[in-house]
């Protein structure tokens, strides 16, 4: 570590400016995982500032020695998300029990339909939602946040051997299923406007290849 104690130490220590620091480093990192997981931007706000709170109380499990604290951070943001959801979940059960109430249409959901790039990641999330969580979760660390199968075996607390069949199967899967959704919106589309040309299943198919292409 030489004579300065590393950033992992400090933080070990209870060092208040070098979490601060750490904070600084990975905090968008933390955020664009959570946005991805959950498609939720207050959401992702939630997940960023619980996650922290979590490594603060959490931090003497830090190796004093080691390289980037971005995949230790990613883990407890996987558990912080997987809470979440199980709240979320429970939540709505809860509405659910509740008499319905008149709601103003929402037009945003049709504006955003009109763009290709909003179908095709709305494709992928429904795709994604399908995988078993352990497989979205593996899929989201690898390709999603860049990190190696060592450094999401480390997040997971899982061998690296799990993490590889995960991340494959995943790939598999959401090949799959992302193409079916974008045929699905093909199809609706097409019931939808009898009277075009032609031109938007040909569009939709030149989107299936791009998203498979992203997925591969």
């Amino acid at each position: 570590m030489g004579v300065e104690k590393s950033i992992r130490a400090r933080v070990r220590a209870g060092d208040s400016v070098a979490f601060g620091q750490v904070f600084e480093d990975h905090a968008r990192a933390v955020y664009r995982h959570a946005i991805r997981m959950t498609g939720d931007w207050a959401v992702a706000e939630d997940v960023v500032s619980l996650t922290f709170l979590e490594a603060w109380r959490l931090r003497a499990r830090v190796e004093p020695e080691g390289e980037s604290l971005r995949p230790w951070l990613l883990g407890i943001a996987t558990n912080v998300i997987r809470n979440t959801r199980r709240a979320a979940r429970r939540h709505q059960k809860a509405l659910a029990k509740l008499p319905p109430r008149d709601v103003a249409p929402d037009f945003a959901a049709e504006l955003t339909g009109r763009i290709a790039d909003a179908e095709q990641l709305a494709a992928a999330r429904a795709a994604l939602e399908q995988l078993r969580p352990a497989e979205r979760e593996v899929f989201a660390l690898c390709v999603w946040e860049g990190l190696d199968h060592a450094a999401v075996a480390e997040a997971l607390g899982k061998p690296v051997g799990t993490v590889r069949s995960r991340l494959s199967r995943a790939r598999s899967r959401l090949r799959e299923l992302t193409a079916k959704e974008l045929a699905a919106t093909c199809s609706t589309r097409s019931m939808q406007r009898t009277d075009t040309d032609g031109q938007i299943a040909g569009d939709r198919g030149l989107a299936v290849r791009s998203t498979k292409e992203t997925i591969r």
